[in-house]
C-alpha cells in the first residue's frame, strides 16, 4: 500500500524507532472481527454453534477475529442478528465505556450502528439508548442493525448537537462521541481513505470535534462518564481535543483506561513539543492553551496496529465531577428515572413512519386528515377495538409477552403501533426517526406484526413457531422472499402468523395456510440470489 508521504513522515517523527513496524503493518493482511449479541446468545454457546474459525479478540470479552473463506456476512446466523461484524479496535469504546442495564446512554455520532448495538446490548432492555446521526441517509442503517439486534430501549434522533443539547442537557449517565474523523486507521481496511486523506484534513476535522466534545459534556450529568474516540493517529484530533475539553469544562477529568496487552498511552504535550510539526502549532496558537501532563496521557489509550493486530484507535475516558455552571432543561437534580412515564414524542411532528423507512403516501395523509385511524379509507377503528386486535394476535402467537401490560407505553396512530421507550424529555424539534420497538400495523379486523417485532423475540416464549435448521436450503430461499413447503411436523401450532426461526434464532415472519408458508420477510431486507 502506498501512503500518503505526508503522513508517513509525521508519523515517523512520532513513533521514532517504531515507525517501521508501524509502516510494514500496512503490509499485513485486515483482520476480520465479529462481536456477540449477548442480548440473543451467549459467547460461549456461540463457540459451539457457529461453523466459523473463531479466534477470541484477547482485550475483548464475546468479541473474535474470523477468516474471510467463512463468509460471515452471509451466513443465517448474520441475519438472525446473534453478531455484528465490526473491526477489532473498533470494538473497544463501547467496552470501555460499560453502560449498565437502567442507563440513560447517548451516541452521539451513531450511524452506521457498531457502537449502539454494543451498548444496547449492554442495557439488557433497560434504560435508553439514545443514537444519534446528523445524517438522515445513514440513519437508515443504524435503525436497521438496532432492530436486527433485537434491542428494544433506542431512540434514534436526527439532529445537530447544538439541538440535543437544549433538550438533553446533563440528562445522560453515558455518553459516546466516536467522532468523525481523518480515519488514518481504517486505511489498510478501505484505501479509499487513503485516496481521500490530505493533510489540511486533520485541522478540519478537529473543529468539528471541539464542537461535539463540548456539546457531549454539556449532556453529561454529574457523576456520568463519556468516551471520546477516534480511528485516526493525528495528535490534533486525538490529545489537543482531549486537552481542549479539559481547558473549556474543568469539570471533567480522565479516568484512566483499562490496560490490555499492546494498549499504549498518549502523548504528553511534553513529548508533542518534541516533534517540530507540533512545536510549530503551538507557536501558531493552533493548539490549546492547555497540554496533557504525563499522568493524563498514561490515562489514555492508542491502539497501534503493529501492536495490536487491529486497524488503530485512540480513546480517552471521562467523569463529569459536578454541574455546570449555567444548568439548562433536564438535569440529574430535577427530572425522574428512566422508568418514569414522561410526556411522549408526537408521532405527527416525526415526518417519517414510526420505523423511519418513509414518508406516508398521499392517501395516507389523506386518510389522516379525515380523521380515519386505520389508513383503510374512512371506516374508523376505535382505539380499545385496536388495541384488541393487537393483544388477540399476541395471544395467538405468543408474542403479547413483549407488550402485555404495557398499554400507557403503546401508540397507535393510523393504524401503526410502536411501544414507546419512558423517560425521555420533551422532544419538540428534534426529528426522531425511530422510538422503541415497532409493533406493527392494526388494519381494520387483523395485525399485520413488523420485522423488528420478530427480531425482538425470544423461541421459548413464542407458541407458533416454524424453526428450521441453518443449513436447510429453505433458509435461504427464505432470505430471499421466497414462498416455502413445509412438512407437517415441522409445523407445531395451526395456520396463520408464525416466527420463522433459523436454528432456534428469529429471522422474520411467515403466513401459514395448511403446509404452504407465505413468505413476510421484510422487502427491504432480502437477500439477492
Amino acid at each position: 500500500m502506498k501512503l500518503p508521504a505526508a503522513f508517513t513522515e509525521r508519523m515517523k517523527s512520532l513513533l521514532g524507532d517504531e515507525s517501521a513496524l508501524f509502516e510494514a503493518s500496512y503490509d499485513q493482511p485486515r483482520r476480520y472481527g465479529l462481536r456477540v449479541n449477548t442480548l440473543k446468545i451467549a459467547p460461549e454457546v456461540f463457540e459451539k454453534t457457529a461453523p466459523f474459525h473463531l479466534t477470541p479478540i484477547r482485550w475483548m470479552p464475546g468479541a473474535y477475529e474470523y477468516e474471510e473463506q467463512d463468509a460471515a456476512s452471509r451466513h443465517p446466523f448474520y441475519h438472525a442478528g446473534l453478531y455484528y461484524l465490526q473491526e477489532p479496535s473498533a470494538m473497544t469504546p463501547a467496552s470501555v465505556l460499560a453502560a449498565q442495564p437502567g442507563d440513560r446512554v447517548l451516541d452521539m455520532c451513531a450511524a452506521p450502528g457498531g457502537k449502539s448495538t454494543a451498548l444496547g446490548a449492554q442495557l439488557k432492555g433497560r434504560g435508553v439508548l439514545v443514537a444519534n446521526d446528523i445524517s438522515a441517509s445513514r440513519c437508515k442503517a443504524l435503525i436497521r442493525n438496532l432492530e436486527g439486534f433485537g434491542i428494544v430501549n433506542a431512540v434514534v434522533t436526527n439532529a445537530v448537537p447544538s439541538k440535543m443539547t437544549d433538550r438533553f442537557r446533563e440528562y445522560f449517565d453515558k455518553v459516546l462521541v466516536d467522532a468523525p474523523c481523518s480515519g488514518e486507521g481504517m486505511f489498510r481496511k478501505d484505501e479509499g481513505t487513503v485516496r481521500a486523506w490530505y493533510p489540511e484534513k486533520n485541522e478540519e476535522c478537529a473543529r468539528i470535534q471541539r464542537d461535539l466534545v463540548l456539546q457531549a459534556a454539556d449532556m453529561l450529568r454529574p457523576g456520568g462518564r463519556m468516551v471520546y474516540s477516534t480511528c485516526t493517529f493525528a495528535p490534533e484530533e486525538d490529545e489537543e481535543i482531549i486537552a481542549y475539553l479539559l481547558q473549556e469544562r474543568p469539570q471533567m477529568r480522565l479516568l484512566p483506561v483499562p490496560r490490555r496487552e499492546g494498549f499504549a498511552p498518549a502523548f504528553s504535550g511534553e513529548e508533542l513539543r518534541a516533534v517540530p510539526e507540533y512545536a510549530r502549532r503551538r507557536e501558531a496558537g493552533l493548539s490549546p492553551a492547555r497540554e496533557l501532563t504525563a499522568e493524563e496521557a498514561e490515562c489514555c489509550v492508542r491502539l497501534w496496529p503493529h501492536r495490536t493486530g487491529g486497524e488503530g484507535h485512540f480513546l480517552a475516558l471521562f467523569e463529569k465531577t459536578s454541574f455546570s455552571e449555567t444548568p439548562f432543561g433536564v438535569n440529574v437534580a430535577d427530572s425522574t428515572g428512566c422508568d418514569a412515564h414522561m410526556p411522549r414524542i408526537s408521532n405527527e411532528r416525526r415526518g417519517k413512519d414510526r420505523d423511519g423507512r418513509r414518508p406516508r403516501t398521499g392517501d395516507e395523509r389523506r386518510n389522516r386528515s379525515r380523521g380515519d385511524r386505520t389508513g383503510r379509507g374512512t371506516e374508523e377503528v376505535s382505539l380499545r377495538d385496536q388495541m384488541q386486535i393487537l393483544d388477540a394476535f399476541g395471544e395467538k402467537t405468543g408474542a403479547g409477552y413483549v407488550f402485555r401490560g404495557e398499554e400507557q407505553r403503546i401508540t397507535i396512530r393510523a393504524g401503526q403501533a410502536n411501544l414507546t421507550v419512558p423517560g425521555l424529555p420533551d422532544l419538540t424539534g428534534i426529528p426522531v426517526l425511530h422510538n422503541g420497538l415497532y409493533l406493527g400495523e392494526v388494519k381494520k379486523d387483523r395485525f399485520e406484526p413488523s420485522q423488528s417485532l420478530a427480531m425482538a423475540l425470544s423461541i421459548a416464549d413464542m407458541k407458533a413457531v416454524i424453526d428450521l435448521p441453518a443449513d436447510d436450503e429453505r433458509i435461504q430461499r427464505y432470505l430471499r422472499g421466497e414462498t416455502l413447503n413445509l412438512n407437517e411436523d415441522e409445523i407445531s401450532a395451526g395456520g396463520g402468523w408464525q416466527l420463522i426461526c433459523c436454528g432456534g434464532y428469529p429471522l422474520g415472519w411467515g403466513k401459514l395456510t395448511g403446509t404452504l408458508l407465505k413468505n413476510k420477510y421484510h422487502p427491504g431486507w432480502r437477500q439477492k440470489m
